[in-house]
């Protein structure tokens, strides 16, 4: 088991994010700390548990995990992206990414700004951030467009004889409105600024510090403290924020970690530009396997399973067959490569996930070992619940399981979902989704019994995707689903066994269910209870982001997309030049032909249409 009061005594006194986790693994916590060692420790004091809303999560803390981090505005950003990530139970969630601020230059224009934005869009513009102090990001767009005299306004043509505005006059514009700004040398001071928001700060602080000096020796105290409060700001917002890119990049980061008895892999994923998780994998080395050969062979082995591979794996030094690798690992107009970053944003991640790897040695063997417990104990109760279904099942060290959920509004968009898990794991690879084709209507059980044809049929025909097979079916539903499944197994002369996990009226996995209608009552089984709860929300979850997609995706039909000839990008421009249907069924040919893209031959078809 997990020592709590062991593990406490562990714990670095550094920023950092935790995870508390309950007896199956799963996250019901995620937090940030400027100190860790003294943050979790107080949650198993006393003091904590007068609120109860603590005393209840500190209740079911089976253990606890963490990342360090070099800074709380480090820890800040992971602790949202992680939150976002599991949805814990007991966190209050975040919103959105609109919290935080990022600071946009707009290199899209011919005379760019800098600006405050809480979006981001890909539309040709850079962006820096987000930043945690909405004030100093104030602030440094203040200073840059003030030292640097940038245009302020989003205007970008000017009539002859404009105008300048006040900006201008006061000398905090250069007035590009004028025609008489060079753009050169306008994007050179772009280019110091961008140099800047990268990470270079270090030429514009000298400057400051030299005109706050001047100021306060020229007793100009009120100008002094302008620059260093500005000072103040650069280097509130120059902290590097490791855990979210500048762009939304995909990629991996691999490094290998040894104690005194095991080796392991940290594998830290970034999607989208964000650090979102890290996960640990024990791997079978000898002693005089080195560092970069032990990041090759988990390298060809793990990535190997899937289908996409990011484009970009950071590691700590080039392994050897590091062409080969890549060869291997690229797609057809998808390359992958393998490298160690030299400097920036990536070399700091890379960074940080070396130091984080340093104090993870520290419990890796203790992790390894509470987890093999974990998958002990799943894997008695599912064989409990393999013997309690009367079918022959060979015993494993781990099961695979898989399961179904149907989802529709009132039978219209009608899809299933599978899952699959081995053990505790989601072997996401193996998710796979289907649109109802033969029911009509709201027919849970008919789509049920479409669905697991269409899967074991493809089994049976040598389908790869599908070749896997169960080693028990956990339904979403009760008696009835589990009796419709199972005529479709007889059917097909399979023995499968299948069991429903049916809920309370609360909605909670209240008992697992025999197609004879036996029950296996959860209350007194925390293990199991967890684990059925556990696949039951994810089929429920990838079932209904199906539906929610296909649903999405009809709300914004047109009666336009079913004329030939018009797509997507001919029913945009007709919209946006007509702007309403009735317009375009009282449009001339004459009227059609004037709309981008719209040939004679598509006008016809539009006025048959129509008419």
């Amino acid at each position: 088991m997990f020592d709590i009061k062991e593990n406490l005594k562990k714990l670095p006194d550094c920023p950092g994010v935790y995870m508390h986790k309950d007896k199956l693994g799963q996250i019901i916590y995620v937090g940030k700390a400027i100190s860790l060692r003294n943050r979790v420790r107080q949650y198993f004091q006393s003091s904590a548990r007068t609120n109860p809303k603590v005393r209840a999560m500190v209740s079911h803390i089976a253990e606890f995990e963490y990342i360090t981090c070099s800074s709380e505005m480090e820890a800040l950003i992971l602790e949202c992206n992680l939150i976002k990530k599991y949805m814990p139970k007991y966190n209050v969630l975040l919103r959105d990414d609109k919290t935080y601020p990022y600071i946009m230059v707009t290199t899209s224009e011919d005379y760019p700004r800098v600006v405050k934005t809480r979006r981001i869009s890909r539309d040709g513009n850079r962006y820096f951030g987000p930043y945690s102090d909405a004030g100093a990001v104030n602030q440094i767009v203040d200073l840059l467009s003030g030292i640097y005299r940038l245009k302020r306004c989003s205007a970008r043509e000017f009539p002859q004889n404009h105008r300048p505005c006040l900006n201008f006059h006061i000398n905090q514009c250069r007035g590009v409105c004028t025609g008489k700004v060079s753009r050169e040398e306008y994007r050179e001071s772009i280019d110091r600024i961008l140099e800047f928001l990268s990470g270079k700060e270090k030429p514009l602080l000298r400057s400051l510090e030299g005109r706050m000096q001047q100021a306060s020796d020229a007793l100009e105290f009120e100008e002094a403290a302008k620059y260093r409060d500005y000072i103040a700001s650069i280097k509130a917002i120059s902290e590097t924020q490791r855990v979210t890119m500048t762009q939304d990049k995909d990629l991996d980061v691999v490094l290998p970690v040894k104690d005194e008895k095991n080796s392991f892999i940290a594998l830290f994923t970034v999607r989208n530009g964000k650090l979102s998780g890290r996960e640990t994998f024990q791997i079978q080395t000898d002693e005089n396997d080195s560092r970069t050969e032990m990041v090759s062979a988990f390298i060809q082995q793990y990535y190997s399973q899937w289908a996409s591979v990011p484009p970009e794996i950071l590691v700590e030094s080039i392994p050897e067959d590091k062409e080969l690798l890549e060869t291997f690992l690229s797609r057809e107009g998808h390359k992958v490569r393998i490298y160690v970053p030299q400097k920036g944003e990536k070399r700091a991640l890379l960074r940080m996930a070396q130091s984080d790897c340093i104090e993870m040695v520290k419990t890796l063997s203790e992790k390894a070992r509470l987890n093999q417990e974990k998958q002990d104990a799943v894997r008695e109760q599912v064989e409990y619940v393999l013997q309690e279904s009367g079918c022959a099942f060979e015993r494993k060290p781990m099961y695979r399981i898989e399961s179904y959920d149907i989802s529709n509004t009132n039978g219209v968009d009608s899809v299933g979902a599978m899952v699959v898990f081995e053990g505790l794991k989601k072997i996401r690879k193996d998710y796979r989704r289907f649109k109802i084709k033969t029911i009509e209507g709201a027919d849970d059980y008919g789509s049920l019994q479409e669905m697991l044809y269409r899967r074991f049929k493809r089994a049976k025909a040598g389908d790869p995707a599908f070749a896997k097979m169960p080693d028990a079916i956990f339904m979403d539903g009760g008696q009835g689903q589990v009796s419709a499944a199972k005529k479709v197994l007889r059917a097909m002369m399979l023995d499968i066994p299948v069991v429903g996990m049916a809920k309370d009226d609360s909605h909670r996995t209240r008992a697992i269910v025999f197609e004879d209608g036996r029950e296996i009552l959860l209350r007194d089984r925390p293990i199991l209870f967890r684990y059925a709860g556990t696949i039951q929300e994810e089929v429920h979850r990838f079932a209904i982001d199906y539906h929610r997609s296909l649903r999405n995706k009809h709300a914004i039909h047109s009666v336009l997309d079913d004329i030939p000839g018009v797509g997507p990008t001919r029913r945009n421009a007709l919209l946006s030049h007509f702007q309403t249907v009735e317009a375009i069924k009282k449009a001339s040919l004459e009227e059609l032909r004037e709309v981008p893209g719209i040939t004679e031959a598509v006008a016809e078809k539009i006025k048959e249409y129509f008419s």
